[in-house]
């Protein structure tokens, strides 16, 4: 082992876990945007709750995105500077976009977001909610973009050694960031779905765990009544937001799922032609084939599937691992031009295998608690028991999916970190040694365990607390069942 091993998996360790808050910050800004646009429509106050319920978890996430995505630059000159100064001269326009358009977009706006409430007026805080979450989708727009160069460089000339971008334009519009961008994006969204759906099937088993019914609140053993006689009270609204929540988080997952395979669709093709190697690598295919199939699992193939996706052309022919390591021999050198082949493969198939299974839940889900047509009485049915419990515990699911997908886009590329230009091995900075690399790995690894902990905490916390409660002096005498001694008392973070 050398420094070159022990700086790939430092970044690699700090990356994915970045990675961890950045999908579900991009989803969730979406979400609540629309809890609170819906609210600003309805003047409903159960979209208010879920707004702030909801808005809370995702400042929890963005603090903890910012402050782990600060490691990631330092990083560049510090483990990778020869990389830095091939790459530097190209990189530096998009990344430069991202922090003093994207970024400050998205922390100027989130901050008067933040602090706004009952200051602003209406229209001025949702509008700077929306804001904030454009800057954050255009800086991930901008950093996909940079990293789309790796894959297919385009926009540049090699000069003493170094890249220097002739074209800002190509590089923006680089066919691999246009196929790149929505499936990333879309892919945030059915983290994020993933989350809401995994908080709210959360609420409505603890809301009916403590006697608190879809379908009435209850008192000394009867529906509690109002002065007007009916049996509805505040505290009813409570299990139907959650069912509101949720099913607003099953259709986003569910389209944000088809937008994923129709990019990925995209993505495979583009494979073919720029990245071929790791095309072969993602399905285990040794040599050059007409018709290849498509590997579910070792053993199990589809015949014509594989060129069937990546050409459109059941009888295409899919290039091979080692006919491709031969012919790169020929163009770049000796040199080993494979990716870690098991790595690589099963990335792929967990990324598609969760993927699939977090939009078939959603599927399930809107299926479950669709609206019976007005013959059959109309009413709204109530989240299952069972179905609310497979949501808490398909939480995973989408993360899992996606860091795989990084994986796969990332090792597949080895052992090139510029494709075609600049190998992982001659980006390693030269003075940096062994020792050294390990001691900053071991203190980030531990320091992110931390925060990890520290996250989750806070996060859990504050699901557990639920949302703020109507004011007592609005809710009828008596209707109002006493609210746990946990949720009363644990703190939660405020704006």
């Amino acid at each position: 082992m050398d420094a070159l091993d022990l700086a790939r998996w430092q970044f690699g360790v700090t990356t994915v876990y970045h990675f961890l808050f950045v999908p579900l910050t991009i989803g969730l800004g979406v979400y609540v945007a629309g809890l609170q646009t819906a609210w600003h429509l309805t003047g409903k106050e159960h979209y208010l709750r879920l707004t702030k319920f909801f808005g809370k978890l995702f400042l929890i996430n963005f603090a903890m995105g910012v402050v782990t995505g600060i490691v990631q630059e330092f990083q560049f000159g510090m483990n990778w500077s020869e990389y830095s100064t091939f790459v530097g001269d190209v990189f530096g326009a998009p990344l430069a976009l991202e922090a003093l358009l994207a970024f400050f977009l998205e922390s100027t706006f989130l901050g008067l977001w933040i602090f706004g409430w009952d200051r602003l007026p209406k229209r001025i805080h949702l509008a700077c909610l929306w804001a904030a979450v454009i800057g954050s989708n255009l800086s991930a727009y901008f950093i996909l973009a940079a990293n789309a160069w790796m894959k297919h460089p385009v926009g540049y000339e090699v000069v003493d050694g170094r890249a220097r971008m002739t074209d800002l334009w190509a590089v923006l519009t680089n066919s691999t960031a246009l196929a790149q961008v929505p499936h990333v994006v879309a892919a945030s969204f059915v983290v994020a779905g993933g989350f809401v759906i995994a908080v709210a099937g959360y609420r409505i088993l603890r809301e009916r765990g403590l006697g608190l019914r879809p379908e009435r609140s209850r008192q000394n053993g009867r529906p509690a009544r109002t002065a007007a006689g009916d049996a509805t009270t505040p505290m009813r609204r409570l299990p139907d937001m959650w069912r509101t929540s949720l099913r607003a988080a099953l259709v986003m997952t569910a389209i944000a799922g088809a937008v994923v395979a129709g990019s990925g669709d995209l993505s495979g093709q583009l494979l073919r032609e720029q990245q071929p190697m790791k095309l072969a690598a993602a399905e285990g295919l040794r040599h050059d084939t007409a018709g290849a199939p498509f590997s579910i699992v070792p053993g199990v193939e589809v015949p014509g599937l594989l060129s069937l996706l990546a050409a459109h052309d059941p009888g295409a022919t899919v290039q091979g691992v080692d006919d491709i390591q031969a012919r790169y021999e020929k163009t770049f050198g000796p040199a080993d031009y494979t990716p870690n082949l098991p790595v690589v493969f099963w990335s792929f198939r967990v990324m598609i295998g969760f993927g699939m299974a977090t939009v078939g839940l959603s599927a399930l889900g809107l299926w479950l608690t669709r609206r019976p047509r007005r013959r059959h009485g109309g009413t709204a049915k109530p989240v299952p028991g069972w179905f609310a419990r497979l949501c808490v515990l398909a939480l995973p699911l989408p993360a899992v999916a996606i860091i795989s997908g990084w994986l796969l886009s990332e090792i597949g590329r080895q052992p090139w970190t510029v494709q075609g230009e600049l190998m992982t091995a001659a980006s390693v900075s030269p003075g940096v040694s062994l020792g050294e690399v390990a001691i900053t790995l071991a203190i980030f690894t531990v320091l992110y365990g931390v925060l990890a902990v520290a996250e989750g905490v806070l996060l859990v916390r504050h699901v557990k607390a639920g949302p703020e409660l109507p004011p007592v002096e609005n809710v009828p005498a008596g209707t109002v069942p006493a609210r746990p001694d946990e949720a009363r008392l644990t703190p939660t973070l405020m704006y």
